[in-house]
């Protein structure tokens, strides 16, 4: 039976059972009408709001929790299924919501790993340009400006080019930070835990946090992309610590358990609102869906943030 007919009929039975109390009961209405007759006809029209209002709540509260996750369900967090139950048309509405929601996650992991995928060759791009192109220029002109000072029997102007020689030599020192953060090639030549240390390193000696590291000896092997995104969460969460947590001491876990291996970043400093996501999370919910990995946010033991990645590993590679 559909929800109309189903409505209807609840509603028929409560009509139904008023007029046959109306018709067999010795219940007559005068003129001027009597305070007991008043009386009986409030109370039997409250009676029947009161069943009907009870009897449409039961059949309508599928549509309730259907309302509620439709409110609240995220596609970066998959797996979010309604409980098939009820009668009539509403179980094939929610089966035909539970299957609308696993095509839209499939459609977004499909677009979220091409996007991915060409953000990763624009860096690398970009990153290819900025050494090969911005970094031989400058590597040209500090040469220029050496010979110019080497050449001239001015103190003053020799003063000049040196400051000039200092300010291109730190334009490239950031020119090749930038496109080593757009391209670890740390990463692609000696793995994940070499391009950790490097990360953490940079870090360091840029912002003057303690970073601490601890990574677990055998670790099982890890194929390139999963490498790249744990790496891509490592940059992101050490970013965001060092731009907004004003924390002082940073510790970075690189640990296996069985069948997983867990990336873990917590903070000293005052903790990330969780009421918002911001789209630095985001972007990393999105990476973690790419690897079937799980990414959480919590409080970490020392007062600040802890983002955890539990990356489950296949069996031939643990």
């Amino acid at each position: 039976m559909s929800l109309f007919w189903r409505i209807f009929a609840l509603n028929a039975v409560v009509l139904g059972a008023a007029t046959a109390l109306l018709l067999w009961a010795p219940v007559t209405v005068s003129v001027p009408v009597l305070f007991t007759e008043a009386a009986v006809l409030i109370g039997g029209l409250a009676i029947m709001l009161v069943a009907n209002a009870a009897l449409l709540r039961i059949g309508l509260a599928p549509l309730a929790r259907l309302t509620r996750q439709m409110s609240t369900v995220d596609l970066l967090r998959p797996g979010q299924r309604l409980s098939v139950t009820g009668h009539g048309g509403v179980p094939d509405l929610l089966r035909a919501f539970n299957d609308m929601i696993g095509r839209l996650e499939s459609e977004r992991a499909t677009s979220a790993a091409r996007a991915l995928s060409a953000q990763e060759s624009e860096r690398r791009r970009i990153a290819r340009e900025l050494h090969d192109e911005v970094g031989q220029s400058l590597t040209a002109v500090l040469l220029d400006l050496k010979r110019a000072a080497d050449r001239s029997d001015d103190p003053a102007l020799r003063v000049e080019l040196a400051q000039a020689q200092e300010t291109t030599r730190s334009s490239l020192d950031e020119v090749r930070r930038l496109a080593h953060r757009l391209r670890p090639g740390v990463l692609e030549d000696l793995g994940l835990v070499s391009a950790l240390t490097a990360l953490t390193t940079e870090l360091s000696d840029h912002t003057g946090l303690l970073v601490r590291r601890h990574f677990e000896a055998g670790l099982p092997k890890l194929d390139e992309q999963t490498e790249l995104v744990l790496y891509r969460v490592a940059q992101e969460s050490l970013t965001n610590v060092a731009r907004h947590a004003d924390a002082q001491r940073i510790d970075l876990f690189l640990t296996g358990r069985e069948g997983f291996v867990v990336l873990r970043i917590q903070d000293d400093g005052h903790g990330i609102g969780l009421a918002h996501e911001g789209a630095g999370l985001r972007g990393m919910r999105e990476r973690a869906l790419l690897i079937g990995a799980t990414l959480e946010l919590a409080t970490a033991p020392t007062g600040g943030a802890e983002v955890s990645l539990t990356v489950p590993v296949h069996g031939s590679d643990a």
